[in-house]
């Protein structure tokens, strides 16, 4: 009898197990890097659109201002990377010989065809491509919601909020005052918010009390070292829910996740594409792998979400 009921005791707590390592499974999220990325021009509603169809939990716009205050959706605060503004407006460029978006209008902007930012990916002088505003992108995430009934969540990145601000366009009020007319109103809500400067975070959470989740963004550079200690985590922890740190960064510290557990802070890190594979990783899956399963990632920013959503689904 007592063997019986050891056993018992034995497969109570395996099927325990099974169940926590299935419900952590299904806490791993995919965040589409500014859209399907690896396949389509980044920041465009047809990137956006095949992210949703891919299955991806998160989809991620970067956003800035234009000169009449519309946030568009844009990796850089300058056109020329991914747009044709050099033969719109060959006459605009600042004296650093860059194209700001800050210095025009919206209605100027939508003169503009955006293209693909890598040469190996989508042929650069394929087809016609638009960038979208905010407010667009999150209404197609909004209506592909509504008719296939899967809720993907939005996670925007604030780009440069401090140059804005010196520039005579502060982001964050505006930002905040937009994502609520969307629904976006508490810390329940399907959304990241994310920035590579800790101030903005902390102005929105502290001062205009925002408690929508966000993500201090963390660089390789020297300047985010401080950040990555027990005690920079702790700080992070008190304006923010999560980190984003560079890949780079896990794969030489990977006890930077659990110290970012142990202040509370969720683990996203980027960017994890198959078309630029590090050298110590024989397959994209392997690296997925790495970080979801091995470093215990909460999630990850990729340019493939189609890829990624069938290894945390186990499809592959």
């Amino acid at each position: 009898v007592a063997i019986w009921r050891d056993r018992a005791v034995v497969k109570h707590i395996l099927i325990g197990l099974a169940i926590a390592v299935a419900a952590q499974a299904q806490t791993k999220i995919v965040i589409a890097h500014r859209g399907a990325s690896g396949y389509v021009p980044e920041h465009t509603l047809e990137a956006y659109a095949m992210a949703h169809a891919m299955g991806a939990d998160y989809i991620e716009p970067d956003v800035v201002l234009t000169k009449d205050k519309v946030f568009i959706c844009l990796h850089d605060i300058h056109l020329e990377m991914t747009t044709d503004v050099e033969q719109v407006f060959p006459d605009r460029k600042r004296d650093d010989g860059k194209w700001y978006a800050a210095d025009f209008m919206l209605a100027e902007i939508k003169q503009l065809h955006a293209h693909e930012r890598l040469k190996n990916r989508f042929p650069q002088d394929k087809s016609s491509f638009q960038g979208p505003t905010f407010a667009e992108m999150i209404e197609i995430v909004q209506g592909l919601n509504k008719t296939t009934g899967r809720e993907a969540g939005i996670y925007p990145e604030l780009k440069e909020p401090q140059w804005h601000r010196e520039n005579g366009l502060p982001m964050e009020e505006a930002f905040i005052e937009l994502v609520k007319g969307y629904g976006n109103t508490s810390e329940t809500s399907k959304i990241f918010v994310q920035c590579f400067e800790a101030e903005p975070l902390k102005r929105m959470r502290n001062e205009l009390g925002s408690t929508l989740p966000q993500i201090q963004l963390l660089g390789s550079g020297k300047e985010f070292a401080p950040m990555l200690t027990k005690e920079g985590l702790a700080e992070i922890a008190k304006y923010a829910n999560g980190i984003g740190p560079d890949k780079g960064s896990v794969d030489k510290d990977p006890y930077l996740v659990k110290r970012a557990h142990d202040a509370g802070l969720k683990v996203h890190p980027y960017t994890l594409r198959k078309d630029s594979l590090p050298s110590k990783y024989s397959s994209f899956d392997n690296e997925l792998n790495q970080f979801y399963n091995v470093y215990g990632v909460d999630g990850l920013f990729t340019d493939f979400p189609d890829l990624t959503v069938a290894f945390v689904n186990g499809k592959k």
